[in-house]
């Protein structure tokens, strides 16, 4: 069972939502404006938050912005009546996991919430072992989802992260823009966007030496990317 926040203004829209997330027997709370919404977030502490952008009080993209300045890295799932390419990008700068448009379908909501909450082990499900992957001065933990370069720990964005990971996987193929998209951010293939660029940008400053001349993050041009230098799978406790 996880702690689950709805913040939404729409009583009928929030009700039905929680009703079946306690239905899959999570624990949901509702908040009908954004104060509320990040004051119980910052006292319930929930695993997992639902927050609509259009909200009394603040809006979703404050709400959202208020948690992560907080440094407070639980997923998010923005739910909103907006559809349009520029309102996704700029909930996802702000470091939302999943944008749900409405109306959606209650079986769609459910299953990116416990995709959510299996990644962030929130699920109940047993935790992964604690495997790193190696490249040069680098060290990726995937189960406690951090990253230290040498003695210093590297804070990455989640979406950062999960798009090092897409990287690493493909063992030095070429990822598109719309690969990674989907893959990290869940857009359909159509959508084009600079999202993916600016993630790489943050990825080159926090892990490469010369961010201007990077040596494992490469531009394939008007393809997209590559990691290169195979990575090394070892026990943390090695």
């Amino acid at each position: 069972m996880a702690r689950i926040l709805v913040v939404e203004d729409n009583a009928a829209i929030a009700e039905g939502i929680a009703y079946n997330l306690r239905h899959e027997k999570h624990e949901a709370r509702i908040a009908e404006d954004g104060r509320v919404g990040l004051q119980l977030v910052r006292e319930w502490r929930p695993d997992l938050v639902i927050l609509d952008l259009m909200l009394p009080e603040m809006d979703g993209y404050e709400v959202l912005a208020a948690i992560r300045k907080d440094g407070n890295r639980v997923p998010v799932i923005i739910l909103t009546a907006r559809g349009e390419e520029a309102d996704k990008v700029r909930g996802f700068r702000l470091d939302a996991d999943q944008y749900v448009t409405k109306p959606f379908g209650v079986l769609e909501l459910l299953e990116r919430v416990n995709a959510l909450l299996r990644r962030s082990g929130a699920s109940g499900m047993p935790a992964a072992t604690h495997d790193c992957i190696r490249f040069a001065d680098i060290v990726v933990d995937t189960a406690a989802r951090s990253v230290r370069r040498g003695d210093q720990l590297c804070t990455l964005t989640p979406k950062a992260f999960e798009l090092l990971l897409a990287l690493i996987k493909r063992d030095g193929s070429v990822a598109t823009r719309q690969e990674l998209l989907k893959e990290v951010w869940g857009y359909g293939a159509f959508v084009l966007s600079r999202t993916v660029d600016s993630h790489v940008a943050e990825l080159r400053r926090k892990l490469e030496q010369d961010p201007a001349r990077p040596r494992h993050i490469l531009t394939v041009w008007k393809i997209g990317y590559r990691f290169e230098c195979p990575p090394v799978l070892a026990d943390l406790n090695a």
